[in-house]
């Protein structure tokens, strides 16, 4: 099996998982308290600016973003998902895949919520180029993986984990992209307190 066919496989294999369980994922995830960090990402672009939701899941950051006056654009590669979000934001959300990304100079801000964290590390760093050039100058990017250095599939779906050394690695591969803020926090969802996630938000100069 290539690189490429095994990459597919392992996209699909997520993939199907999120149709699968969207109904659950969605329940699981809505509702969750994420304030602080939608209100940290907003705090460092104007008022109104143009917002992408790349891999927006239940859209219950859509939502919110909307409901402060921002324009939001809103994909996810599960139909499913995309579905259940619309009728949750009132907005159509684009079934698209990551590596569909396409647009230049368009996003004041690309918020990427536990997200590309399902792509394996070749795919991640085309994906953040893409990301890089959907931005407009001085334009932000905000992400988030779950802490560590595990690579695989865990519970269903693939997944890439990231130390702050192993993030570094990554953006060395990418011009024009640089950490402003890192942290670790807890996981947000009941009974998930011992899971760590390393957040981001880079900035492209």
């Amino acid at each position: 099996m290539s690189f490429e066919e095994r990459n597919a496989m392992q996209r699909n294999h997520t993939l199907a998982y999120y149709d699968k369980h969207a109904e659950e994922f969605y329940k699981n995830t809505v509702s969750v308290e994420f304030t602080k960090m939608q209100k940290q990402f907003l705090s460092k672009l104007r008022k109104g600016s143009h917002v992408l939701d790349f891999g927006c899941g239940s859209g219950r950051d859509v939502k919110y973003f909307l409901e402060q006056g921002y324009k939001v654009n809103a994909i996810d590669g599960s139909i499913e998902l995309c579905k259940l979000a619309s009728k949750y934001t009132g907005i159509e959300v684009k079934h698209m895949l990551f590596q569909e990304l396409a647009e230049v100079d368009k996003y004041d801000g690309i918020w990427a919520c536990s997200s590309i964290l399902h792509l394996p590390v070749a795919e991640l760093v085309d994906v953040i180029k893409k990301m890089r050039t959907a931005l407009k100058e001085n334009g932000i990017i905000y992400t988030s993986f779950k802490y560590g250095t595990f690579a695989g599939k865990r519970n269903g779906r693939f997944f890439t984990d990231m130390t702050e050394e192993t993030f570094a690695g990554i953006l060395s591969k990418i011009k024009g992209l640089e950490v402003e803020e890192q942290w670790v926090t807890a996981d947000v969802r009941p009974g998930r307190g011992e899971e760590r996630w390393l957040n981001l938000i880079l900035r492209k100069k």
